[in-house]
């Protein structure tokens, strides 16, 4: 039996390596950069007396027929340059909003920078129709039934400034537009200090008839982003928020909805009651629409073919405006960085449903809400999250103290059964049910339950998997030092064998070239010995085969985890550590003397010829 355990932990320890090695030698191939199109836009398409169609971003201003698309050079300086623009300037925000069309297409994200290099640009979040990687925002409002043939405001119409010089949380604007017919159309857009904007969309209808029209909010993305990730453990594309279920469709996914005979198009639409939101996400960013709470409407999500555009819309319900009277609505915005603690107090403050949820928790959330939860809170009294991770790791090791407590004593009593064990053995000869039978009555006797080693190692496979996907996917460990030559924590160790640790000026092999796969920094070395010594706790197992993996394990993964996060590889060492201390006091409390310079001494003795065989 305790061969048995043995194996099912190899085996474990093995799958774990496979499946970690094949993410590592065959990761998925870097996207090639999207080339933008340049295409003229509108937003004039007729509505039904439901929900409002917006157009395809490629449609032309005034007509139902899409032109050429042609390729873009104007660069992003020309395009801000050519537009009127109002300025945004807010603590974590700047950028601007054009006056053609009344879009939210310029912001930046003043806290964060593109790379940890002196004078690096900070993080670019929406771009302008004709920049490279065009994102940016749109609103309006379509016809909707026959009532009426006024113009409605377009993606290239020229908004007046009404109210206002420069969007702040203290100063919102407010464009007008007015048409033929003495229609008054106006948008106010308010942003508080994080990153969340407020678009107030009003209609005065100055004509003499009624008028039905249906507002709407899309949000435009030419292309995939060419910093597309394209990994497994993070969701990168749509994302979509009904009142029940949370929906996740990537790029390619989104290529491929079936075709909507009213939209002409790859397109997809959700009928929503009360609650919900709809936007796009990237690793750490993310732009979403969000409707007032009880609002109901439609989300769409949409693929323009041949302009290469990816379009999430909100579409509300027609409304209609007698002559005289004046119709409003309102629509939330969230364009900025997934920090935990404003998207939550956005959930719980301005009660956006499940907001939470727009940060990519993966299938195990049950364990990386309360895990990130832990870090989150451990960093606010320890301010450095590599000191935080270590402090999670204490935690966590006394969370599962009693499961390893217990399983440190089987293990122990096992050991001293094992005399009895071969007696049994040599009692039973062939009769393996008899042998079977034995060894039953001998754990019923001794109260060993030879299951409950294993129980601890099956329970750090998700909270690995768990802790792996917090590290890596929640922006708080972004550009966060731990101390020296660690200045990332999301980021591989950036030392190396090769540059002496740091000490030679030259840096370290690119991380996704095949040279750095046997580039080693400090914290793989130390994860490999720190496995290493875990193993000298106990001597080699007498079979050869096991023996020889057990042994080469430690520096299989000293290689394999070199290209992971630092915080991960320092929650390695840390718990390695932990439990080498745990398994060593167990095992001296229970009478047992663990030579573990004996142990190491016997692993570097050369075996004899015939034991070989």
């Amino acid at each position: 039996m305790e061969n048995q355990n043995r194996n099912l932990l190899i085996a474990t320890v093995l799958s774990f390596v496979v499946i970690t090695a094949w993410m590592l030698l065959f990761p998925p191939a870097e996207p090639e950069a999207v080339q933008p199109e340049e295409v003229a836009e509108t937003l004039a398409p007729g509505a039904t007396d439901g929900a409002a169609t917006p157009p395809n971003a490629a449609e032309q201003t005034g007509t139902d027929a899409a032109p050429e698309a042609t390729p873009d050079t104007t660069t992003t300086a020309q395009t801000l340059e050519n537009s009127p623009r109002i300025p945004v300037e807010t603590p974590k925000l700047s950028g601007s909003i054009s006056l053609i069309g009344g879009r939210i297409d310029d912001l930046h994200l003043s806290d964060y920078r593109v790379s940890l290099d002196k004078g690096s640009d900070t993080v670019t979040l929406l771009r302008p129709s004709g920049s490279d990687e065009a994102y940016y925002t749109l609103y309006g409002w379509a016809p909707g039934g026959n009532l009426g043939n006024a113009d409605v405001p377009g993606a290239m119409t020229q908004w007046e400034l009404e109210e206002g010089d420069t969007l702040t949380p203290e100063t919102p604007i407010t464009l007008a537009w007015t048409n033929d017919a003495g229609m008054i159309f106006r948008r106010t857009i308010s942003v508080d200090e994080d990153y969340l904007f407020t678009v107030r969309q009003s209609v005065e209808n100055g004509s003499d008839i009624a008028q039905r029209l249906a507002p709407y909010g899309l949000i435009a993305r030419h292309g995939e982003p060419s910093n597309l990730k394209g990994f497994f453990i993070l969701h990168e594309g749509v994302i979509r928020q009904d009142d029940t279920e949370l929906s996740e469709i990537d790029y390619k996914d989104a290529r491929e909805l079936d075709r909507d005979p009213r939209e002409g198009a790859p397109a997809e639409a959700t009928a929503i009651t009360e609650n919900g939101w709809v936007g796009f996400t990237d690793h750490y960013w993310e732009t979403i629409l969000v409707p007032e709470s009880g609002q109901p409407y439609t989300a769409v999500v949409k693929y323009v073919e041949g302009a290469d555009i990816y379009q999430t819309e909100v579409r509300l319900p027609t409304i209609e405006v007698a002559p005289g009277a004046t119709a409003e609505v309102s629509t939330r915005l969230f364009a900025g960085a997934k920090e935990w603690d404003t998207i939550r107090d956005y959930q719980n403050d301005e009660g956006i449903y499940r907001f939470l949820d727009s940060i990519d928790w993966g299938m195990f959330f049950f364990l990386t809400k309360p895990i990130f939860a832990v870090l989150h809170w451990l960093h606010s009294f320890i301010g450095n999250m590599g000191w935080s991770i270590i402090a999670l790791t204490f935690v966590i090791k006394m969370v599962l103290f009693p499961l390893a407590y217990r399983s440190y004593v089987s293990m122990a009593k096992m050991k001293e059964l094992q005399p009895e064990m071969e007696k049994l053995r040599e009692q039973a000869g062939d009769d393996r049910m008899k042998m079977q039978q034995g060894m039953m009555e001998l754990y019923k006797k001794n109260k060993v339950n030879p299951a409950s080693g294993c129980l601890p190692i099956l329970l750090q496979i998700p909270i690995w998997f768990s802790l792996y996907k917090v590290i890596f996917v929640t922006l708080e460990l972004r550009h966060e030092p731990w101390f020296g030559w660690i200045r990332d924590l999301s980021a591989p160790d950036p030392s190396s064998i090769l540059n002496l640790f740091g000490l030679l000026p030259n840096a370290a092999p690119d991380p996704t070239s095949w040279f750095y796969f046997f580039s080693l920094g400090v914290l793989p070395i130390l994860l490999g010995i720190s496995m290493w010594l875990q193993q000298k706790l106990n001597p080699a197992p007498a079979d050869a085969t096991q023996a020889t993996i057990m042994n080469w394990m430690p520096w299989v993964f000293m290689f394999m985890l070199g290209r992971f996060a630092s915080g991960l590889v320092i929650y390695w060492i840390a718990n390695n550590t932990l439990t080498f201390i745990q398994q060593y006091t167990i095992m001296r409390s229970h009478g047992a003397k663990p030579d573990i310079f004996g142990n190491i001494k016997s692993s570097f003795k050369k075996k004899p010829a015939t034991e070989k065989k």
